[in-house]
């Protein structure tokens, strides 16, 4: 059996971890401008309706599955060589790391906060996005 911990040590870690502060940066410049957009008279009550009425639960699962095809966007516009499985999943723990990190920054506006159900939303937005750079898939 190969060692699994050889494989993580040969996964492009400054490359996933440099994509995901690009992700958690692009992500806070969003939520900045949304912040800023809420002082529209006309803007704040149609986010009130998305982000705190019924809609709420979607619209943040739809935003943690977006930060997930950013990252995967962003992965592909760096480094498309080094895409595969195990880099992926590398993403999600460099996602989840960076991202609990700037939960403990003083942004005034958090439309995305890392807990269990928008990592689960963010890693099937990765993996949906990076569907061709699984190996194995057509297997199934």
């Amino acid at each position: 059996m190969s060692n699994p911990l050889a494989r993580l040590k040969q996964l492009p870690w400054r490359l996933l971890f440099l994509v995901a502060i690009l992700t958690a940066i692009a992500v806070t410049l969003l939520e900045l401008a949304i912040g800023f957009s809420a002082q529209i008279p006309g803007v704040k009550p149609i986010l009130m309706t998305l982000l705190f009425g019924p809609l709420g639960l979607f619209t943040s699962l739809a935003i943690a599955f977006g930060v997930g095809v950013l990252a995967v966007y962003i992965l592909e516009r760096m480094e498309r060589t080094v895409i595969n499985t195990g880099s992926l999943w590398g993403l999600v723990l460099c996602l989840a790391i960076v991202f609990l990190l700037r939960g403990l920054l003083p942004i005034p506006v958090g439309l995305f906060q890392i807990s269990y159900i928008p990592l689960v939303s963010m890693t099937v937005g990765l993996f949906w996005k990076s569907r061709p750079y699984w190996q194995g898939f057509r297997r199934w």
